[in-house]
């Protein structure tokens, strides 16, 4: 039996889910944890939900997917090797470069390293994932799939920066976005329970988690997003700040005696959640807390996502359903209950009730003029499918 594997890579660590085809089934799944760091783990789950740590020395990607491929062996998952017909990596940074999912080969990899400001914190662990399967897997298709290709059906209304528009001639300088692989799963589930064709729906999807962002679609297209060039722009994130004011970096920079860098760390891995409330960047570990600034943090994060929401509506003239997905999105029910009171005056009837427990519904009384939902989010479902449809595996 054929299968496939959805790869999302990271600095330090990469994911992993294996698919049988064609029941899309997910036969493993697990990662690498702590990649190039003393202390590193490989971890596989089962289908029958055993699970294997193994406390392992990883010293780089090569190492990592060795030790995948070697575990799904020993594991039985695979009998042999030539039973992976492709592999999918997700990959947070695309650029103008790949409007669309791709093969990839030599160029085209060497182009996803050139992007790598782009996505600093992404783009070069992902492209040295897919150079360790190259290497492993030399006559396998890898696939790429790009956050960012679902956004370039923006128009360049809404992805321009008011500042000079030579800086987008020389540089590309504009808004780009985060999270379409999820986006584009969101509007095709919800389409799907719905009844109804993508292109008929007004969607915006909220995915949020840890990097947090909201796109809004219409006529079956990323119509916009909240994050900008880079993951760093748009709402308040688990550290990351979203959009602040570059004249208030320039004049707590000088108070700090602080480089540029310096402050993109800060704003990347220091603030958000985390740096209002000096708790946690956990909104689970702010939920219950009655600290002013945890819940400060919490009442700012609904804030932000009201707001964004609010501008799409009005971008849009209407939306018929919101969608909560990722981690907060998907499990945080206070989270979802503030911000649909909050949207009541747009014709949203929450059903509190049915807000109380997780999982793929509605929670929007019947007679509500927005339907609000949840849905879960499955990138790596949207990778596989990619993969099968480019390297011909149907």
């Amino acid at each position: 039996m054929k299968k496939v594997l959805a790869i999302n890579s990271g600095s330090s660590s990469f994911k992993y889910k294996l698919f049988s085809l064609p029941d899309e089934k997910v036969v493993a799944s697990g990662m690498a944890d702590r990649v190039g760091i003393d202390g590193s783990t490989f971890e596989l789950k089962l289908a029958d939900g055993s699970k294997h740590v193994d406390e392992v020395d990883i010293p780089d990607q090569e190492t990592a997917v060795k030790l995948l491929l070697k575990n799904l062996q020993k594991y039985n998952v695979v009998e042999d090797l030539s039973e992976i017909a492709g592999v999918g990596h997700r990959i947070v940074a695309g650029g103008e470069d790949f409007p669309e999912s791709t093969i990839i080969d030599e160029e085209k990899l060497q182009k996803i390293y050139d992007l790598v400001d782009y996505a600093p914190l992404h783009n070069g662990a992902e492209a040295d994932g897919i150079k360790a399967f190259m290497g492993v897997l030399p006559d396998v298709p890898q696939i790429g799939v790009f956050d960012t290709s679902f956004h370039q059906s923006l128009d360049p209304v809404r992805y321009l920066y008011p500042i000079p528009y030579e800086y987008y001639e020389k540089y590309k300088a504009r808004k780009y976005g985060a999270h379409g692989t999820s986006a584009r799963y969101i509007l095709n589930r919800t389409s799907e329970l719905l009844h109804k064709d993508p292109k008929d729906i007004k969607l915006i999807s909220c995915h949020l988690g840890s990097g947090a962002s909201i796109t809004a679609i219409k006529d079956g297209k990323s119509f916009d997003t909240s994050m900008g060039f880079s993951p760093l722009a748009g709402i308040m994130m688990a550290t990351r700040s979203g959009d602040v004011d570059p004249s208030l970096l320039n004049y707590v920079m000088k108070k700090e005696n602080m480089t540029m860098d310096q402050m993109i760390d800060i704003l990347n891995n220091k603030s958000g959640l985390l740096g209002v409330s000096g708790i946690s960047p956990d909104m689970r570990d702010l939920k219950h807390s009655k600290d002013k600034r945890a819940i400060l943090a919490r009442e700012m994060f609904v804030n932000r996502v009201v707001r964004c929401i609010g501008a799409y509506y009005a971008d849009m003239g209407g939306v018929d359903v919101i969608v909560f997905t990722a981690g907060i999105g998907e499990h945080d029910k206070r989270v979802r209950r503030d911000v649909m009171k909050a949207l009541e005056f747009m014709g949203v009837d929450p059903d509190f009730e049915a807000n109380e427990t997780n999982g793929e519904k509605t929670i929007t009384k019947p007679d509500s003029k927005i339907r609000v939902m949840i849905v879960p989010t499955n990138e790596e479902l949207e990778i596989e499918r990619d993969v099968v449809r480019l390297a011909k595996l149907d």
